[in-house]
């Protein structure tokens, strides 16, 4: 059956189908080995379909789980040490997930799983700067300069992180929990900042990540993306 290209395209999950256009548009794409333009049309099972002279391999069953990742589960597909990994709370799909990102087994919360690997290296690629928020308790209360320090910058071994939003600040029991929103994404970046800051952190949850949210889901369980959520995360690979 013929389609337009940026429709086989995206639905072989390889990108958008906005960005699909636009590398038809810049002559990226090949079909039957003749540069292809925007409108053309083939047929999927059928036609010989390059991108960047890669095949362009049909989707099969991609999917897209929003998980609440508990503490003590690594962020692996598998670990050395027999520790509990995220994969073992997906084993009852029928398709071999991984993680989009990391959370290191101290941290828990929102973490996406996909065996779409076009779309995971876009939303990971630090050109697209998907806000990631975290809940975090540490102890001591947050002077203003530690404040200003966390939204402004903050100097680790690897560089001044990129400037964060702080929220909902409390401090009770001799502890501070906030919420803090960071695009980059670095080894234990929260963590880190916090300890530069001279505040260990005695807990860390991730709480949102672009437009998501944990809402309605108990540690450990998960949820399928609905296509309207799949749709937006494409869109925000398509915008560095």
């Amino acid at each position: 059956m013929q389609q337009r290209l940026q429709k086989i395209i995206a639905a072989a999950g390889y990108c958008s189908r906005r960005r699909a256009e636009e590398l038809i548009a810049a002559g990226r794409v090949r079909v039957d080995g003749q540069i292809v333009k925007l409108g053309d049309q083939a047929d999927a099972e059928t036609s010989v379909i390059l991108v960047d002279d890669k095949l362009l391999k049909a989707a099969e069953n991609l999917v897209y789980i929003l998980l609440n990742k508990p503490l003590g589960t690594v962020t692996t597909l598998n670990d050395p040490e027999g520790r509990p990994v995220v994969t073992d709370l997906v084993r009852d799909l029928p398709v071999r997930l991984f993680p989009v990102g990391r959370l290191d087994i101290n941290t828990s919360g929102l973490l996406l799983m996909t065996n779409d690997g076009a779309l995971a290296n876009c939303l990971a690629h630090p050109s697209h700067q998907v806000d990631k928020t975290y809940l975090a308790k540490v102890r001591g209360q947050l002077s203003e300069q530690s404040k200003r320090s966390l939204e402004e910058g903050v100097l680790l071994e690897d560089g001044l992180t990129a400037p964060a939003t702080l929220a909902n600040l409390r401090y009770r029991g001799g502890h501070t929990w906030f919420e803090l929103t960071i695009h980059e994404g670095r080894n234990r970046q929260v963590r880190r900042m916090c300890e530069a800051l001279g505040h260990q952190v005695s807990r860390l949850v991730r709480i949102g990540y672009a437009f998501l949210t944990l809402e309605g889901l108990a540690p450990g369980q998960k949820r399928m993306l609905t296509a309207k959520e799949v749709a937006r995360l494409k869109s925000l690979g398509d915008n560095p």
